[in-house]
């Protein structure tokens, strides 16, 4: 039998039995090669299963193909969604997977990432390949080679245009990767024709809107690219839930809603995201997306469209709205661990498909969670709008009626009793909030691929931020799954618990997805106070002081 990989989630023969019994639960968390046909699949595949001792499993699809497997045309383990896995863990492999993920070796190169992991780039091979099975070249390549062939498949993208918009350095380059990850040229792949495209055309509008209206279309810049397509998630997921949760906390001229005229209720939702040519929008067609109980068990395609400076922000864009919309959940995962919980299980069974969302931009979330403290989501939106609308970084190539993303250095420049003035808030908020964008411009990092426990430490020494606002943006900003907000005002109420201490020991068993269980609680003990209510929203009535 093969030797394990240490971050295999099951022993071999676990493993095998997975495999055997085509159980779907595992896609995406372990992949078999089979050594008498060079083709590695996921765990639910529904050929023949073969031998044990022709079967090598795997962590990631990057260490199949690095060790010399092709993906299965049957099964098609390259369509999975990701896995959060690694967002469990916050050693210095996951972090490395998590910057990958996010597109780090393609900003800065290994060099990069090992210098912002603080190792050598020597280090850094030795560990992910001691633990993984490949190096983070191979696995940022696997990465391009999938959304290669999603950009083959759903667009009418030439294949010079394929290349450069998932990072490829060159056509030459995207040729022979494909060849040895699927075992053919990219103009073997079968372009899915008639292919749906929900929102296309969608135009944004002309001026800020606020959250829930229906804005006007505005025209679109004739240079933007745009890009459809539909993103893979498991099912289920609770599009109603998320759609209502990014209504709440749109911001205006980042965020614009527009609503069904007969419903009231979002109809699709367009959003600013920051990429490296500079604003892109993505907007979301939540009518195109099934309620619930109208969901197949598998994948799900969640329908977008990207408007992007160019072609080469395809990739950031994309995993800042798999991000936002939390598309690398797994819902059995979740379901398997809370299933039998007396507080948690009748939650999940009544609300299957709730996802944690994720932070845009560490920076903003973390700025605008300042502005938001002790106060209601609408008065927060109100602030959040005003620090956008004086503090928006200038020449950033945004269309009309976007923002770009906050400057964190005019903040930092900024004296509290200009920003007290400006922002038209309290002295101490305003002191909290110039604090800590100094600490960001200084090199404070809150990104999904930061330590979290430094990032924590640093952000609790900052004055006027406390432990709510901490976790809080744990939860969205480093996106840890198992952040917990525990003096929360609502969480021990949902808990009937009187103190933070009482709310840790009632959660202790909930780990490594605290975070998720306080998404549930949130939105369960809000739907009971609130009818109709469908989704959480965090709330800004928590005093922090140190």
């Amino acid at each position: 039998m093969s030797t394990q990989l240490a971050a295999l989630p099951l022993s071999f023969d676990a493993c095998y039995r997975a495999a055997s019994g085509r159980d779907r639960r595992w896609d995406g968390r372990f992949y078999l090669g089979v050594t008498s046909t060079g083709i590695y699949c996921r765990p639910s595949c529904p050929a023949r299963k073969p031998k044990p001792e022709n079967c090598r499993f795997f962590p990631s699809a990057a260490a199949c193909v690095a060790a010399g497997f092709r993906a299965c045309k049957r099964c098609r383990p390259d369509a999975l969604p990701g896995s959060r896995d690694w967002d469990h863990r916050s050693d210095l492999v996951a972090r490395a997977v998590r910057g990958i993920r996010d597109g780090a070796v393609d900003a800065g190169g290994v060099s990069g990432l090992a210098q912002s992991l603080a190792v050598s780039e020597r280090h850094l091979r030795r560990m992910l390949l001691d633990e993984i099975g490949a190096t983070p070249l191979q696995l940022a390549r696997t990465r391009r080679a999938h959304a290669a062939r999603i950009l083959i498949e759903q667009t009418d993208l030439s294949l010079t245009d394929v290349a450069f918009a998932a990072g490829f350095g060159s056509v030459r380059q995207f040729g022979d990767t494909m060849r040895e990850e699927f075992g053919m040229p990219p103009s073997a792949i079968t372009r899915r024709t008639g292919q749906s495209a929900p929102g296309q055309g969608i135009a944004k509008p002309d001026g800020a809107a606020s959250p829930g209206q229906h804005s006007p279309p505005g025209p679109e810049s004739k240079e933007c690219p745009r890009v459809t397509l539909r993103l893979q998630t498991r099912a289920p997921f609770d599009g109603r839930a998320t759609r209502s949760f990014l209504a709440a906390h749109a911001i205006p001229v980042r965020d614009f809603i527009g609503t069904d005229t007969g419903t009231g209720a979002p109809a699709q939702t367009s959003h600013a995201i920051d990429v490296p040519g500079g604003t892109a929008h993505a907007t979301i067609s939540w009518s195109d997306v099934p309620e619930v109980a109208n969901q197949r068990p598998g994948m799900l395609g969640i329908p977008v469209v990207l408007a992007l400076p160019s072609l080469a922000d395809t990739m950031p864009a994309i995993q800042i709205v798999r991000r936002m919309l939390d598309l690398d959940a797994d819902p059995a995962q979740l379901a398997e661990a809370f299933s039998a919980d007396p507080v948690l299980g009748p939650l999940v069974a009544a609300r299957p498909g709730l996802r944690l969302p994720g932070a845009r931009d560490p920076h903003e979330f973390a700025l605008a969670t300042v502005l938001g403290q002790q106060v209601s989501l609408a008065a927060a939106r109100t602030l959040q709008g005003r620090l956008f609308a004086e503090y928006a970084e200038p020449n950033r190539r945004a269309e009309r009626g976007f923002s770009g993303r906050v400057d964190v250095s005019r903040i930092a420049g900024e004296s509290p009793e200009a920003l007290q003035s400006t922002l038209r808030i309290t002295h101490a908020r305003a002191a909290t909030l110039q604090g800590l964008a100094l600490a960001l411009e200084e090199g404070l990092d809150i990104t999904p691929g930061a330590d979290r426990e430094r990032a924590r430490a640093e952000l609790i020494a900052l004055r006027g931020i406390g432990p709510w606002t901490v976790e809080l943006i744990a939860m969205r900003a480093l996106g840890d799954p198992d952040a917990y907000p525990s003096g929360d005002l609502i969480l021990r109420r949902a808990l009937g618990v009187a103190g933070a201490k009482e709310a840790e020991r009632a959660a202790d068993a909930w780990r490594p997805f605290r975070g998720y269980a306080t998404q549930f609680l949130w939105a369960d003990f809000l739907a009971s106070a609130t009818p109709g209510a469908t989704a959480p929203a965090p709330p800004h009535s928590q005093k922090e002081q140190q």
